[in-house]
């Protein structure tokens, strides 16, 4: 592939990193639902600004929903990647450490 390419290469990526990412957001997002449920046999988990709930309570919904969050995330863009470098051979992100 031609550095020319390599160049263009994450441009092409960004708009489906972004659908990627959109997607990855409302997966995370049921599991997490999903996640609090199994914890807390609760539908709706508290919000910071919650009253009527507890500091350990909000602070245990937000390391669920961060580290399923951040999980789901990493899943969805190494997948990207990889399908990416599978169909067009070049890693598509060049500038955080991807081979060049």
């Amino acid at each position: 592939m031609t550095k020319n390419k390599k160049k263009k290469l994450p441009l092409v990526y960004q708009p489906l990193g972004f659908v990627l990412s959109w997607a990855g957001g409302a997966l995370a997002g049921i599991a997490f639902r999903k996640a609090w449920m199994a914890i807390r046999h609760e539908e709706d988990a508290p919000d910071a600004l919650d009253q009527d709930r507890g500091w350990g309570e909000i602070l245990l919904a937000a390391a669920v929903q961060g580290a399923i969050f951040a999980v789901v995330r990493s899943a969805v863009d190494r997948g990207g990647a990889k399908a990416i470098e599978r169909s067009t051979g070049a890693w598509p992100v060049t500038d955080k450490g991807g081979r060049d």
